[in-house]
């Protein structure tokens, strides 16, 4: 469990850096807005990297635990709830990445995302999948991953019911 002052660091980055972007929060705001010296900054964090990959690194635990605990073949449309879930929890993180491209380098996420997304195009569809059915898919998935960044400043109740019925017409649920 990390350190309150370590919680708090992480929690201030976080919004600037969704605000700003990460390129353009400097540590000195950090501690700043924090009322923290710089070398209590580094005491937590080696570098703004380590603070971005330390931000990044919940959501990465939280999908490669998602994609490994879920049996192809189950309830498609549960699949699209919870994965929907998935991502809302880890909005901030995808706000980030879309803000800033360079986001996806840290922890070699733009790799492990499409390898994500190919695992859970089998988990819809199961091993022997169509063309038709990879792109329906990559369009679900990914338009539910935009939902949760674009509204997220909605609650989750108004855009989930909306999203997952959306991806689930594109994967032709219905």
């Amino acid at each position: 469990m990390p350190s309150d002052t370590k919680s708090r660091i992480l929690e201030v980055a976080r919004e600037l850096f969704v605000q700003q972007g990460v390129q353009n929060t400097s540590l000195r705001q950090i501690s700043e807005r924090l009322g923290i010296t710089k070398p209590a900054l580094y005491y937590h964090f080696a570098s703004r990297e380590d603070l971005v990959r330390s931000i990044v690194q919940p959501m990465v635990e939280d999908v490669e635990r998602f994609v490994a605990t879920r049996e192809p073949g189950g309830d498609a449309r549960e699949l699209l709830e919870d994965y929907f879930e998935l991502t809302w929890r880890h909005r901030e993180v995808i706000v980030m990445m879309v803000r800033e491209m360079s986001t996806l380098g840290y922890l070699d996420l733009g790799t492990r995302m499409f390898e994500w997304r190919r695992t859970l195009v089998r988990l819809l569809f199961g091993p022997e999948v169509t063309l038709e059915q990879q792109i329906r898919a990559t369009v679900a998935l990914g338009g539910m991953s935009d939902c949760s960044a674009e509204y997220a400043h909605l609650p989750m109740e108004q855009v989930k019911p909306t999203a997952v019925e959306a991806a689930a017409a594109a994967l032709d649920l219905s």
